[in-house]
């Protein structure tokens, strides 16, 4: 028979007979589908409706007929569509040698999504995904984060505050007077000399020039003069 247009086609449909034994009602599939109306089944030339003359179970691995199929009757099931099991087709032995993406997925990163209106995999990238919103230039301290907690495998909200908490700097502050000879002050020990502000008599003092570290104690170049207000602050330092 002659068409105009493109010629219709037609999909490979698979036939499984069962043997009916007047008892059994419950019979494996050879094939997994999706939902009862994902075939067409005979029992002595009357096709069955589905839900009303079978159900599915098993995750659609078996057929469930409500009524026992009678001894010598044709029993036969065309199958009009298969499932499609996303876990099973992207096993462990389709992607491998790969490791864990660790620093963060970029907005053109490209993504496999099962499409279930379409029943196929599709690439989508991170931009599809979050749309419509602007970059935030800063973040509030109110504002929450999501965080993936790899210890309980499970999303989790934080706000700013957990990521940058609230630090409290303390100085320390050193004051002695001088007496002409003594040289050498007490300091905390691993201070550098860029880690304190030395001053005489209000006047700042040069580091290495005017003063140097070593262990808790700074040395003076030159000894205050008897009666020098001498003022070491001690700036804080990350531990």
């Amino acid at each position: 028979m002659a068409y105009i247009g493109r010629q219709p086609s037609y999909g490979a449909f698979e036939k499984q007979s069962l043997t009916a034994d007047s008892s059994t009602t419950t019979f494996t599939l050879n094939y997994q589908v999706g939902s009862s109306s994902s075939i067409l089944v005979s029992v002595a030339g009357v096709v069955q409706e589905p839900e009303t003359g079978y159900s599915l179970s098993g995750g659609g691995t078996s057929i469930v007929f409500s009524a026992a199929p009678t001894s010598g009757d044709s029993v036969f099931i065309i199958y009009l569509g298969l499932a499609r099991d996303v876990a099973q087709f992207l096993n462990t032995g389709i992607v491998t040698g790969h490791s864990a993406l660790t620093t963060g997925i970029q907005g053109a990163d490209t993504l496999l999504v099962f499409d279930n209106s379409a029943a196929a995999l599709k690439k989508v990238t991170l931009d599809n995904f979050i749309t419509g919103q602007t970059a935030e230039a800063s973040v509030a301290d109110a504002d929450e984060i999501l965080v993936f907690d790899a210890s309980a495998n499970s999303l989790r909200k934080m706000t700013k505050a957990n990521f940058s908490p609230t630090v409290t700097l303390s100085y320390l502050n050193r004051t002695a007077t001088g007496d002409g000879s003594t040289a050498g002050f007490t300091v905390t020990n691993g201070a550098g000399v860029a880690d304190v502000i030395v001053t005489i008599n209000g006047v700042v003092q040069t580091a290495t020039s005017d003063y140097s570290i070593s262990g808790t104690t700074l040395t003076f170049g030159t000894a205050p003069e008897a009666s020098d207000a001498i003022q070491i602050r001690e700036l804080p330092r990350q531990g």
